[in-house]
């Protein structure tokens, strides 16, 4: 069974909002077991990143001013996630995303059958815990300790 670990760092909240993606990453499993295939897209979001979300990931304007926009990298992702599970910790908020940039260029949007969210998941094993990946972390003894920015591929 193939399986795509994705997550998304944006500009901000809600691209209904004007908020773009600047990062996806995915990592491909392989019947849960990572095979080493892995897909890192910078995005140029062609706005502004607000300091409180560059606060959070770390990414500049100016690092990713030379980047392609979303319309020249989404053939390449979809392609990286074609027949695979997606699997997203808060898929509500990557795939809002996703779905949003994906209908800007005339793209049909990927359905939630082909999504599993962990952070429901989570919530529904430790209800009433902490469910982000830094309690999570700690939950499972997994060291963050080297983690200072939020990283689409890294986390």
């Amino acid at each position: 069974m193939r399986e795509i670990v994705l997550d998304t760092e944006t500009t901000g909240m809600d691209p209904d909002d004007g908020h773009r993606i600047i990062e996806i990453g995915c990592v491909e499993l392989d019947n849960h077991v990572p095979t080493g295939r892995h897909l890192q897209l910078y995005i140029n979001p062609e706005r502004e990143i607000p300091l409180d979300a560059t606060a959070v990931h770390g990414i500049t304007d100016e690092f990713v001013a030379d980047k392609p926009v979303f319309s020249q990298v989404y053939t390449e992702f979809m392609e990286f996630v074609k027949g695979g599970k997606l699997i997203i910790h808060n898929a509500e908020f990557d795939m809002k995303f996703i779905n949003w940039e994906l209908k800007q260029v005339g793209h049909d949007p990927i359905p939630w059958t082909h999504v599993i969210d962990t952070l429901g998941m989570a919530r529904r094993k430790f209800p009433g815990s902490p469910a982000n990946l830094d309690a999570l972390c700690r939950r499972f003894s997994i060291d963050n300790t080297e983690r200072t920015y939020h990283g689409a591929l890294l986390d």
